[in-house]
C-alpha cells in the first residue's frame, strides 16, 4: 500500500488559465492569498528553487529545516511547500505529529505540494519492496541484528518508518557524521540509503575502508551482486542511488578551474562522487555552502559544485565575490523546477477558497514509525 496519500479535491479553479498569466498578476494574487490567510499560512522554499518562488516564500531553507521552522508554528493551519514529494511527506509528519494534534484539538495542518508531480530521482531510487527484500537477503548472511539502517532524508516515508522500526535513524547532509558515529554506537554494520555518495563520503572521512563497502545494486537478484564474503567483511553497505544533479560533477571540471583560475577554491555538496569531494577545500550541505560564501571575505573566487539556481542566486547575493558553477553542463533540479508561480498561486487560490488541491498526508501508520527515525535524528548532534 502506498504510504502517502495525495489527496486533491474537486478543484474551485482549473490550473489551464494560470498559465496565461503573467508574474507580476500571479505575483499579485499570490500575496492577495497571503494577506487574507496570515498566520494560518506557511509558504516554505527549498533553496534550489526558482528566484520568483523564493521571492514569496515565509521561509526559506533546506529540506529538514523547513519541515522544522514548519513544526514549530504553532498558528499555522496550512503548509505549501515549494519543494519535493518527500519534503512535504516530512512535514506532514512532524506538523501533524501527536503531541500537536492533541494541543490543537486534533485539526491537521494541511499540507500542500504545489505540483503533485515534483519528486526526487534519489528518492525514487529506492523503494520499499527493494529494501525490504535486501534486508531479508542480509539476513541469510549476517546477523540483521547487528545492522543499523540509516536512510537520507532525501527518501519516502515509508522508507524512515522502514528505519523507525528496524532501530534505525534518518540523516541529512549536515550531520551524516555524527548519524553514523550514533550508528556504530549501536550495531557493526549500516546499511545506507538511497544516496551512495554520501554514505561513502562520510564514513571515508571516518576512516572506513572502500573494501568495507559494498555497494548494493537493487536491480541485481542476488545479494545486490556482492558475494557473501563482501557482506561478510562490510562495515557500511551502500544503496546503488545517487543525485542525478550532483553526479554531473566530475572531477575534470575541478582540474579545469584550478588551471584557469590559479587559486579559486572549491566548494561541493557531499553528493558529490568521491572524486570530486578528494579534490575540494570545503564540503558541506547546502546550509553550509551558503554558510561558507557569507562568510568568505571579498574578492574569494568559488567553483560550487551543487544545484544550479543555488549557485546563481549565491552569485547575485555576493557581487564582491567570485562564483563560478562548477560544470560546463547545465545541471538544475528539474522536478524543483516544476513547481512555479501558476502552480503556486492555483494551490494557493485552491486553499483559501477551501477546495485544497495536492494534499500530502502520511498514513497514520507510517508516519508514526517514521516519526520515530526523525526524532532519533533530531537527537543526534
Amino acid at each position: 500500500m502506498p504510504s502517502t496519500h495525495d489527496q486533491t479535491a474537486s478543484p474551485a479553479f482549473d490550473l489551464a488559465p494560470y498559465k496565461s498569466l503573467d508574474n507580476e498578476e500571479l505575483t499579485r494574487r499570490i500575496n492577495a492569498v497571503r494577506e487574507e490567510m496570515g498566520s494560518r499560512l506557511l509558504i516554505l522554499g527549498h533553496h534550489y528553487q526558482q528566484d520568483e518562488v523564493i521571492a514569496l516564500s515565509d521561509l526559506r531553507g533546506d529540506s529538514y529545516k523547513l519541515s522544522e521552522l514548519a513544526a514549530k508554528d504553532e498558528q499555522c493551519r496550512a503548509i505549501v511547500f515549494c519543494g519535493v514529494h518527500f519534503m512535504a511527506e516530512t512535514a506532514d509528519i512532524l506538523a501533524n505529529r501527536p503531541e500537536r494534534l492533541a494541543r490543537s484539538g486534533g485539526r491537521r495542518v494541511t499540507v500542500v505540494l504545489p505540483d503533485i508531480a515534483a519528486g526526487c530521482s534519489m528518492a525514487d531510487m529506492a523503494e520499499i519492496e527493494q529494501v525490504e527484500e535486501c534486508w531479508e537477503q542480509l539476513g541469510e548472511v549476517v546477523d540483521c541484528r547487528d545492522i543499523l539502517p540509516v536512510t537520507y532524508v532525501n527518501s519516502a516515508a515509508s522508507l524512515k518508518a522502514f528505519c523507525g522500526r528496524h532501530g534505525g535513524i534518518v540523516c541529512t547532509s549536515a550531520n551524516a557524521r555524527a548519524v553514523l558515529e550514533w550508528a556504530f554506537a549501536r550495531r557493526s554494520r549500516v546499511l545506507f540509503f538511497p544516496d551512495q555518495h554520501l554514505g561513502r563520503n562520510t564514513a571515508l572521512a571516518m576512516g572506513i575502508p572502500l573494501e568495507q563497502m559494498p555497494i548494493w545494486d537493487p536491480r541485481r537478484d542476488e545479494l545486490g551482486g556482492n558475494e557473501e564474503e563482501a557482506i561478510e567483511r562490510s562495515r557500511v553497505i551502500l544503496w546503488k542511488g545517487h543525485c542525478s544533479v550532483h553526479q554531473m560533477f566530475r572531477p575534470e571540471h575541478v582540474d579545469q578551474f584550478q588551471r584557469q583560475y590559479p587559486g579559486i577554491k572549491i566548494l561541493v555538496h557531499p553528493e558529490c562522487m568521491m572524486e570530486v569531494v578528494a579534490k575540494a577545500d570545503v564540503i558541506g550541505s547546502t546550509g553550509k555552502i551558503i554558510q561558507a560564501v557569507a562568510e568568505a571575505p571579498a574578492g574569494t573566487r568559488w567553483a560550487i559544485g551543487t544545484e544550479l539556481h543555488l549557485v546563481q542566486r549565491l552569485k547575485h547575493e555576493h557581487p564582491e565575490q567570485e562564483i563560478h558553477f562548477l560544470s560546463p553542463v547545465v545541471c538544475m533540479c528539474a522536478t524543483m523546477y516544476r513547481i512555479d508561480l501558476p502552480h503556486l498561486c492555483w494551490s494557493l487560490e485552491n486553499l483559501a477558497a477551501g477546495t485544497p488541491v495536492n494534499v500530502i498526508e502520511v498514513e497514520q501508520e507510517v508516519a508514526e514509525h517514521a516519526l520515530t527515525a526523525l526524532e532519533r535524528m533530531l537527537e543526534v548532534k
